[in-house]
Order: C-alpha cells, then structure tokens, then sequence
C-alpha cells in the first residue's frame, strides 16, 4: 500500500511545538492541553510525578523487550509468558484515565526489573556480551530505587521534540500508542482464558524496536509499522470477540432499562465482562441489584450476562459525566477499566478499582473475592421510591452475529431503495462542546439511513427517538448499537459482509465513517480501519497532537482523512460517497 509513499513525503513542517519540559509532557489523548500537549498536570487528572512514573515504565518495557528479543536469538531459557503478561498489564496501565497510582507503578517497576534480571541470569555472560554489543544496558540502572528517585529518572525520558526529528518521534509515539489499545484488548482476553502467542509475539518485538533510535527509521518504514500494527490490532480484536462470545453468547436485540428500582445497588463501569459476570455471580439470591455504566451498556446482551434477573439496566452515560452521577448513585462503584475520574472526597470510599486501574486510597480488588464490595452495598442506602421515575429505555446488541443474521433483510431494503446509506458514528465521548457534532450529524441523518454506532460515543444520541425504516412488515431501528469500542470488529466484519453482498469494497458502499476519538484504543481502531484500506474517515473532535503535520499531509493524500467541520457540509460530502 506504501510502495510509493516517499512520493508523498513533503519537507518537514516549520511549526515548533514549544513545551515547559521542567514538569511533564503528554499528548497521548485527545484532550490535551491547547492540542498540543499537558506540561504541568494531564487534563485527565494525573500528576507531573504519576506521568514521569509511566515514561519510567515504558522505557522500562522497550528495555525488557530488548533483553527478550535477544535472549530469543540466542537460545535463552525463556520466561516469555510473564514478560508477556507483563507487557499486557504495564502497557493498560499507561492508558489515559486508567491508572494515578504512584506506589502501584513503583511495584510495576520493580516487577519488570525481576524479569530482566531472570533474563540476565539464565544468559549469563554470553547474552551480556551481546547485549552490550548492542547498547544495551545491563547493570547500570536500577528500578528498584526509592519512589522520588524513580520519578526523577523518569522525567528523563520524556518526548524528544527537537524539529528535525519530530515527524519520525511522532509517528513513534502514534504507533506505541496503537500498542497501548491492542494491550488492553489482549489484556481483557486473557482473563477469559484466550491467549495467541503470535500476538505476544508482536507486541514484543514492536516494543523492541521502537527502543531504536530515530536515527533507525525512515518515515515511510514507520508508516508500514504504524500500518501492520492496525493489522495486529484487528487480530486482538477479534481475539476478544471470539472470548466474549464464547464465554457468555452473542449478544442479542435488548431492551435495557435506565429506570432504578428500590433496592441495594452496586454499579459497574469500564470494559470487563468478566468482572460483570463474577459480581452478578457473587450476589445472586442476595437481594442486591447490578447496574452497568458507561461502556459496560452492551454487557446486558450477553445471553450469560442478562440471565441474571438482578442485572436491572444501565445507569448514567458515558463516563465524562461520572462525577455528578457516581455521587448520587446510591451504592458502591466497581471501575474494571478505563474511564476513571479522580473521584472527589464525597463518593472516593465507594469506589473500588480492578486489574490496571489505580488510585490513590481507593479500596483496590485482587482476586475474584468482591466480598467488600458487596458488604459496602449491603451498608448503603440503596435506591428508593424509583417508581415516580420513567426513562428512556436503549435498545442494544446488535453485535457481528446478530446484525448479520438479519442481513438478507437489510440487503433487500438496500436493493429496494428503503435504505439508501450507512453511518459509523462512534468511538469515544468526552467533555468537549465540539463533540455535540457527533450528536447533530446522528439527529441531521436521513430517514432512510441506518446508523451503526459503538463505545461511549453513542450516548449522545442513543436516547434519542431517530425511528425505524418499514419495509415488508417489519421496522429495522435506525441505530444498532453493535457494542463497546473493541466492537469495532463487529462493524468492520458487518462493513466487510455488506461489501460482499454487493460485490464490492468497503469504500465503494454507500457507508460513511465519523469517528470520535480521545484515547488509544481510539488510536488502535483508527490504525486497523487505515490497515483495511478504508478512506474518507471523518474524525474528531481535533486530530491528534502526535500526528506531526507531514504525516498528516501523507494519511490525508492516501486515505483521505479528515478533521470534522460543519455538519451539514461534511454531511452532503458523505451522502455523495
């Protein structure tokens, strides 16, 4: 797809990104300060000491990557299932609004430190001796030193903005960032029992060689990279699929409450169906009622999940909005992932974190044991007199499975001119007002237009009555929810299904793509869509600050990206495709 890239490649960009390195720097989500990066504390809540801890980490991780890739060259007795998993956890743990616990980072530290020090051992002289051949260090650093050493150390390692080198240290940092949402994934699999050692395997030597330097790459060798991780990423994906599916059904056409009933409660966010399945486990017969929230909506599908009469709906919306909610809600908060908000004083002793997420002084579970928590919704005032309240019920499950199963009736109303286009319209929601954009294109679709929608991004506009197209007695919703973000691979394979029903590509259907990204498994889904070779995405709010402007000009030449702007322009141009 790149063979001739380099005709593309224009003069580096003159703009210079001018930064206070005397704190911190990050720009890995979309929220970043002006768009271009936070250098005192992150938008997302994290501290200068919690953002130089997680650079410490992934140059810790690029450094035990080296030591595996060539201790694998050499024949040394591997441990390669922990490093492996340890890439997994520390890699989750650096997502945006995961985890803020410095002591939690200090023990990831000095978790991978013992693993390069089994490494050495097993290799003895002669993996040192290569090693050094190598540049790479051996014994002249040590991660075990005491937190404030640690932090310091860390901000050694932040970003390189030099201009000359910046679209190459980018393109890098787009790329890690592809690795970071892929991990999650795997992450999430895993726990499930599913594992691929091939997929390990990539996210291994990846790891390796960005250690590189700059000097290393060209920029056309970096975009392959960027373009193959999008390629792996479709593979967790579906790694994922295949483990949600297995373990607890396809996901079905679900009618989910969001009226509370009376009772104790207990509330659960982030991704982990897991998490979900264990605590309806632990508290069945127990008179306590389950809730989800946020990207936990599409777990009422799940034929495993849903069974469990005490899983009453969902509460709330997409996790911008958790501080007012979590505050009123009345009962204990299980954060399985990614989005956490420093929670205020007013509601901290009720939130419990899992796996990767982290924050100082909340009650943190390890193990299946959710005991406390239980005990804490048991002490908690619980909802009461709900039956005033009436809201709006979400229709959700529109999964690959069962989307497709419907798809002889979607292809008719297709061919018979009912339905006229498709819209993705998801990905992640946020704070900012320019994300209302995603809410108006939803609301300005045609009538004869059906709108796949997944992650938090659809609680803009899942509430909203959009109708249903009628065609041969029945009623086809115009948005089908197909799930959380790791969906993706659900709408991709039903873009793929629809392509071949018409003997066609992805990009020569009457489909249009608007993305609302903010963290990297955004940036990982945004990878696998330009692997496949699908143009003229629509993204936004902004673009991401770590796409250099040369790079951009490339992405905009070959796939024909685009920043969203005024809904009804951009509109007209989608219909037009």
């Amino acid at each position: 797809m790149l063979s001739h890239l380099n005709t593309f490649l224009p003069r580096q960009s003159s703009l210079l990104m001018k930064c206070n390195f005397s704190k911190m720097f990050c720009f890995q989500c979309e929220q970043t300060i002006n768009g271009k990066g936070c250098t005192a504390k992150g938008k997302c809540g994290k501290t200068a000491e919690v953002s130089a801890l997680q650079d410490l980490l992934i140059e810790q991780l690029k450094h035990l990557n080296s030591v595996v890739h060539h201790a694998k060259e050499n024949d040394v007795k591997p441990v390669t299932t922990y490093s492996d998993h340890f890439n997994l956890e520390g890699l989750f743990a650096t997502l945006t609004n995961v985890n803020f616990d410095e002591k939690r980072f200090q023990k990831y530290l000095h978790k991978g430190e013992k693993l390069i020090e089994t490494y050495l051992k097993n290799g003895g002289e002669k993996l040192k001796s290569v090693l050094h051949e190598n540049g790479i260090q051996t014994a002249d650093f040590s991660y075990s030193k005491p937190l404030k050493e640690l932090i310091k150390t860390g901000k050694e390692f932040q970003i390189d903005l030099t201009e000359e080198k910046r679209p190459v240290t980018f393109t890098k940092e787009l790329i890690m960032y592809g690795l970071k949402g892929g991990a999650a994934y795997l992450d999430h699999a895993r726990l499930l029992g599913y594992e691929d050692t091939s997929l390990y395997h990539y996210l291994s030597e990846a790891l390796q060689k960005l250690s590189l330097p700059v000097s290393e790459f060209s920029l056309e060798s970096l975009l392959e990279f960027a373009l193959q991780t999008g390629n792996w990423n479709l593979s967790c994906m579906e790694l994922l699929n295949r483990a949600n599916t297995e373990s607890y059904g396809h996901p079905e056409i679900t009618t989910v409450s969001t009226t509370p009933v009376d009772g104790k409660c207990i509330l659960v966010s982030g991704h982990d169906l897991r998490d979900l399945k264990l605590l309806l486990e632990q508290t069945d017969g127990m008179g306590i009622n389950v809730y989800t929230h946020g990207e936990m909506l599409p777990g009422n599908s799940y034929p495993e999940l849903k069974k469990y009469s005490h899983l009453k709906g969902n509460y709330g919306g997409a996790w911008q909005d958790q501080v007012t909610e979590f505050a009123k809600f009345p009962g204990p908060i299980l954060m399985t992932t990614n989005c956490l908000v420093p929670p205020p004083k007013k509601y901290s002793k009720r939130v419990f974190t899992r796996s990767s997420v982290g924050y100082e002084n909340l009650k943190h579970i390890e193990g299946d044991d959710f005991s406390e928590l239980i005990k804490v919704a048991k002490k908690e005032k619980g909802f009461k007199n709900t039956k005033k309240l009436a809201l709006k019920d979400i229709i959700v499950g529109f999964g690959m499975n069962q989307t497709l199963a419907l798809a002889d009736l979607i292809i008719d109303a297709v061919k018979e001119g009912a339905i006229k286009h498709f819209f993705l319209i998801g990905g992640c929601d946020g704070a900012e007002k320019e994300r209302n954009y995603f809410e108006k294109l939803a609301e300005k679709t045609p009538k004869d237009t059906v709108i796949l929608t997944l992650a938090c991004g659809k609680y803009r506009f899942n509430k909203k009555d959009l109708g249903v197209i009628e065609f041969k007695g029945n009623k086809i919703p115009r948005v089908l929810d197909v799930g959380q973000c790791n969906d993706a691979y659900s709408a991709i394979q039903i873009a793929l299904a629809l392509a071949n029903a018409f003997d066609t590509d992805v990009n020569s259907l009457p489909l249009s793509f608007a993305i609302s990204w903010f963290e990297q498994k955004a940036v990982s889904i945004l990878l696998t869509l330009l692997h496949l070779g699908i143009k003229n995405i629509f993204l936004g709010p902004a673009l991401p600050a770590f796409i250099d402007p040369s790079v951009l000009d490339v992405l905009v030449k070959l796939f024909g990206i685009r920043p969203i702007g005024d809904v009804d322009e951009d509109l007209k141009l989608m219909l037009k495709n």
